[in-house]
């Protein structure tokens, strides 16, 4: 007669893991789907580096993760009910493993990982870890549930923090406390603008992500229709900006090749200590999605606010030239003698000053000799009466040169 090991009542889920390695005769480490440490069983058995920091740190080290990706073993997971023999990867500290998911219709909830000691592991071993993993599916629900609650709180927390309803650091630091979310010395809104709709299947994949990074943290997030928008906070204000730029080069990549998942593009706000600033950095890195919008060749390296330069000030000169309040009326000059001679000097000089005024890469870009360049340089000077020597000169060209293709997007 079959006799169900775990079928019993649970008082927590390490009497559980106690319960898994007692059967099996090994440690037990059980995670959530994002890698993060549920339980583990005692320390009577031997274990190996990557137990030791995953339970110091309660949670599985990225170069772990990453190690374990590369090999193949989480996508078998990701796939399979079935155990999946791991073996010993020793520049990241596993030694050989048994691994199970959990699994609840089609979705993982977590994992079971199992060290494997001297022996070879028994069909008997075998048929007792997928059992585990099934008794293991009710504990892991309920601890889910609670979950789900607390993130509908922390969403709608955030989502007050991004649209200013907050006026006192007090009050923002006070309601992290209850919600258990950590406040960071710095911090920057970011956003990723995905090809379509984020649909269930990519909320997880991102959530996982976000999870097992461990880069920088990420202590809120939401996702918005085709845009996934984060709270990021650096270690140091000093490299805050690269540390974010690393993290977003790094996300996109890993959503790329790990889910074949596209994201379009990323861009982040300042850096800030206030927390009454959030709505700020937010509305800055809605900025830095319009503008590389707007300019998909100038601004294609560009994700922060901070280095987007003279297009942060476009939507201010935008409205006061709609109004009239100035008139360039060289490049007025231009734009009609191109009309009548069919020419193209006002892109001649766009290009030029996008090349930072230098000939020979304004030629190479333009496809023409020096020598022409430099005749059409001649001409431009003589129908604007334009002094490319004059710095003042060639900045207010060139914003009202791209104030002209910022109106027409």
């Amino acid at each position: 007669m079959f006799v169900n090991p775990f079928a019993t009542h649970f008082e927590s889920l390490e009497e559980f893991a106690d319960r898994v390695s007692e059967l099996l005769q090994c440690p037990i480490t059980i995670e959530d789907a994002n890698h993060r440490l549920i339980a583990y069983s005692g320390h009577e058995h031997y274990t190996d580096p990557a137990r030791t920091a995953t339970i110091i740190h309660r949670r599985v080290p990225e170069r772990v993760i990453n190690s374990l990706w590369r090999e193949g073993v989480i996508p078998k997971l990701l796939q399979s009910e079935e155990p999946v023999r791991v073996a010993e990867i020793s520049e990241v500290g596993l030694g050989n493993r048994i691994a199970i998911s959990i699994w609840k219709n089609k979705e993982v909830l977590g994992f079971i990982w199992a060290i494997e000691m001297n022996e070879p592991w028994t069909e008997h071993q075998f048929d007792l870890l997928k059992q585990a993993a099934k008794a293991a599916k009710n504990l892991l629900l309920q601890l889910q549930i609670r979950k789900h609650k607390k993130e509908e709180r922390i969403q709608e927390f955030f989502w007050k923090l991004l649209t200013g309803h907050f006026s006192s650091s007090h009050d923002i630091v006070e309601q992290c406390h209850q919600l258990n979310v950590h406040v960071y010395p710095f911090f920057s809104v970011g956003i990723f603008q995905f090809q379509q709709h984020i649909q269930t299947q990519v909320e997880r994949q991102i959530d996982y992500l976000l999870k097992t990074t461990q880069q920088l943290a990420i202590p809120l997030y939401t996702i918005d229709h085709q845009r996934l928008i984060v709270l990021v906070a650096p270690s140091s204000n000093v490299y805050g900006e690269v540390h974010i730029e690393r993290f977003f080069r790094s996300f996109m990549t890993q959503m790329k090749e790990r889910f074949r998942v596209d994201i379009m593009m990323g861009a982040f706000g300042n850096v800030y200590e206030c927390y009454t600033k959030i709505a700020k950095s937010y509305e800055e890195a809605q900025t830095v999605l319009k503008m590389k919008r707007a300019f998909p060749h100038q601004l294609a390296n560009i994700q922060s606010y901070q280095h987007l330069g003279m297009y942060q000030f476009f939507d201010l000169l935008f409205e006061k030239k709609r109004h009239g309040d100035f008139h360039n009326a060289a490049l007025e000059k231009l734009k009609q003698y191109d009309a009548q001679h069919h020419t193209n000097l006002v892109e001649t000089i766009e290009t030029y000053l996008d090349c930072d005024s230098n000939v020979n890469e304004t030629a190479k870009t333009l496809n023409i000799h020096p020598n022409t360049l430099a005749y059409r340089l001649k001409r431009i000077n003589e129908i604007g009466n334009i002094d490319l020597g004059n710095m003042s000169e060639k900045v207010k060209l060139y914003i009202d040169m791209k104030l002209d293709k910022y109106r027409t997007t």
